[in-house]
């Protein structure tokens, strides 16, 4: 195999299976071995004088790129599409939300953003952008097209997240996209739910999609790491706020999000696969009132998850008929498979309560019963279902 430019690297095979395991390689720059090795360094030396002066090295300084960030993020960017000028990483998923947010405003300016969003997305808009002279609202998430109607004449950027990553409202995307670039904002989209497998957020008119690469790109929840991918109307500020910002990622936690990317394809498919078997099976539960997810019938977000997305993940949450929280509680309490813990995207299933009414201020959160957020991991789903038996056990046992 001869050695590509990161140009051909970006446009090898068709579909994304095969470009997630051939992107960001090239064997033969680094003697034949399949993966590109781990550069631990900071200092980059340069052979002259004039050759330092002039930046003529491929590598300036480790926190301005290494072999193993170019490799990650060609393989990023060419599974987000034709539309994808750039890629950058960050250290977290909520520090790509940041900086992504960061370079698509200034002091002055006004930003939208879903009422179902990631609470820390909320707390930085709230909490950090309000120091820096920048207004923050939110919108009702099933709004689409009539965002128009609470705009601001200073609104440059419109933040979206489909699904709601606890609530799952999903959001008329290219909608939303047409209304905010008419108004001259710019449209950001936490894409961690579905992945760029599943929905290529700059095809249907977001300028920025970021993930939480910590959950589905690693994928052995044992990296932080946060991506932003970039049209060309935005790259520049990206790239520019990002690297001015000093923030950089580790060697080790690139290469084992890269080793994660190649199988992202097989795990996600398996998460979903699984992850539709155990909603459908809880939507028969007499203590279950609500499924919260949008690839199953009857959702109210299905007709545009059919319309726009190819699939989905493994996360999604359960409203239970009326009962004492406590009740809940114990359901996750007794779970032996399903940890407690924030995060996901990893092998392992995991269950949390949670309570959306807190943060809503656009929209009124009320299920009418306790509310679990389930991640189904690569476990067998028959003993993931059996030991979801044993958590209604226990909670009838508290009923």
């Amino acid at each position: 195999m001869a050695s590509l430019s990161q140009a051909e690297e970006l446009h090898r095979g068709t579909h994304h299976e095969t470009r997630l395991v051939t992107g960001g390689r090239d064997p033969f720059a680094h003697f034949g071995f399949v993966n590109t090795p781990v550069y631990h360094g900071s200092t980059v030396l340069f052979r002259s004088a004039a050759e330092f002066l002039a930046h003529r090295g491929r590598y300036q300084y480790a926190r301005r790129g290494n072999p193993n960030s170019e490799a990650l993020e060609g393989a990023l960017q060419g599974l987000e599409g034709p539309n994808c000028a750039g890629v950058s990483l960050l250290p977290s998923g909520l520090a790509a939300i940041s900086f992504a947010l960061l370079s698509a405003v200034k002091s002055g300016d006004h930003v939208l953003v879903s009422d179902s969003a990631y609470g820390p997305t909320r707390n930085f808009c709230d909490k950090v952008l309000s120091r820096y002279g920048v207004e923050t609202s939110y919108f009702d998430p099933l709004a689409g097209a009539a965002i128009a109607d609470v705009m601001h004449d200073n609104t440059r950027a419109v933040f979206v997240e489909a699904p709601g990553s606890l609530s799952f409202e999903m959001q008329d995307v290219p909608a939303i996209a047409k209304v905010a670039h008419a108004r001259g904002a710019v449209v950001l989209m936490d894409n961690t739910w579905a992945t760029p497998l599943n929905f290529r957020p700059l095809d249907h008119g977001a300028d920025l999609a970021i993930q939480a690469g910590t959950k589905y790109i690693a994928g052995h929840s044992d990296v932080m790491l946060g991506v932003v991918a970039a049209n060309a109307a935005t790259w520049n500020d990206l790239h520019h706020v990002v690297g001015e910002s000093g923030v950089c990622v580790g060697p080790d936690d690139m290469y084992l999000a890269l080793r994660g990317l190649r199988t992202l394809a097989v795990r996600l498919e398996r998460h979903y696969r699984s992850g539709l078997t155990v909603a459908r099976w809880l939507q028969q539960r007499p203590e279950v009132a609500r499924v919260l997810h949008p690839a199953l019938e009857g959702d109210p977000g299905n007709a545009i998850f059919r319309r726009d997305f190819t699939g989905g993940c493994g996360l999604f949450s359960v409203v239970f008929e009326p009962m004492p929280v406590t009740a809940a509680h114990a359901f996750i309490d007794a779970l032996t498979l399903f940890g407690i813990g924030a995060s996901w995207g990893g092998f392992e299933s995991l269950a949390i309560p949670f309570d959306c009414a807190p943060a809503r201020t656009a929209t009124t959160w009320n299920p009418g019963g306790p509310t679990v957020r389930l991640h189904i991991g690569l476990e067998n789903v028959d003993d993931l279902i059996a030991d979801l038996e044993r958590g209604f056990a226990a909670m009838k046992a508290c009923t």
